[in-house]
Order: structure tokens, then C-alpha cells, then sequence
């Protein structure tokens, strides 16, 4: 992992991910979602430059990390985790941050997500950033058959184009 960028609490780091990491977020995603992505899938997006990956770090420990594309001058969040010894500290909300400064950094626009209609603690975070929901995808979850918000944001440069730390 590189041990640069913005340095938090007890030496927490937001940092860019590549292949050499993908042992811990496969670890990460394996832990938290009920249909995790595989290392290939990762190693793919990464190879051919559609996928972004960055991460918290603390120690040479992944806390947390957030994947996304970039499709011109839009971006969907595919991912955000935080392991569960790591919540509830703002380290969601600092590393969603951090991947809007760099989004406005890239020229995007516009960055979309999707998220379980029941996780509240990430509809209220991702709200709070001035995402707001623009739809509903029925029974998207295959694991519940839960419907998944549509959520969108129109990225204001001023808004984000500064550090946070």
C-alpha cells in the first residue's frame, strides 16, 4: 500500500489503491457484502483503467476503501466499506470525501450510486454530501430481494476542491 496523502487520526491515511492491495479489499469486501466481487473482477477494472480504488489506511491495515468508475465526465460508486471495527468514526465520510475531490479534480460532473434501501447510516451519509435520491430499483438485492435507492450528486468544484484534513 502507498503510504502517502492526507494523514487522519493515528496515522490513518487516505490513499490511491492498486493490484498490490487487492488480497486486503477482497478481504474487506468478502466481510461485508453478502455478494462480493472476486479479485479478478478488481484486477480487471484496475488493468484497463475503468475502475478506481482508494483506501484508509492505518499501520499497513486496509480500514476502509471505495470503488468507482469514471465514464467521461460521470463516476458511479460501486463500493464503499468500512470494517466493522471502524464504524461509526467518520471514516466512511472522509474517504467518500476524498474520492469527490478527486472526481472534481478529473472533471466529472456527476457521480451516482446505488445503495440497500435499509442502510440508513449510508442513505443519511451519502444525503448529507448532497446526494439526493433519483429513483428506486425493485428487488435489485438478489440476497433479500431488497430494492436499492438510486442516488445522485452534481458536483459543486467549490463544494469539494478543498482538503478536508
Amino acid at each position: 500500500m502507498m503510504a502517502t496523502g492526507p494523514t487522519g487520526a493515528e496515522g490513518e491515511k487516505v490513499v490511491p489503491l492498486g493490484p498490490g492491495d487487492l488480497e486486503a479489499v477482497v478481504a474487506l469486501e468478502r466481510a461485508m457484502f453478502p455478494a462480493p466481487w472476486t479479485r479478478e473482477q478488481y484486477a480487471y477494472g484496475l488493468a484497463h483503467g475503468v475502475l478506481a480504488l482508494c483506501g484508509i489506511t492505518s499501520g499497513g491495515r486496509l480500514l476502509a476503501y471505495c470503488s468507482w468508475y469514471r465514464v467521461v465526465d460521470e463516476a458511479e460508486i460501486v463500493n464503499i466499506a468500512v470494517s466493522p471495527g471502524n464504524r461509526r468514526c467518520g471514516l466512511g465520510r472522509r474517504l467518500l470525501r476524498s474520492v469527490l475531490q478527486s472526481a472534481v479534480k478529473k472533471g466529472i460532473n456527476q457521480v451516482f450510486l446505488e445503495v440497500r434501501e435499509s442502510n440508513l447510516a449510508a442513505v443519511n451519509l451519502y444525503a448529507s454530501l448532497g446526494f439526493r435520491q433519483t429513483g428506486r430499483r425493485r428487488k435489485y438485492y438478489p440476497d433479500t430481494g431488497e430494492d436499492a435507492l438510486t442516488m445522485a450528486l452534481a458536483l459543486d468544484p467549490r463544494a469539494f476542491a478543498t482538503d478536508i484534513e
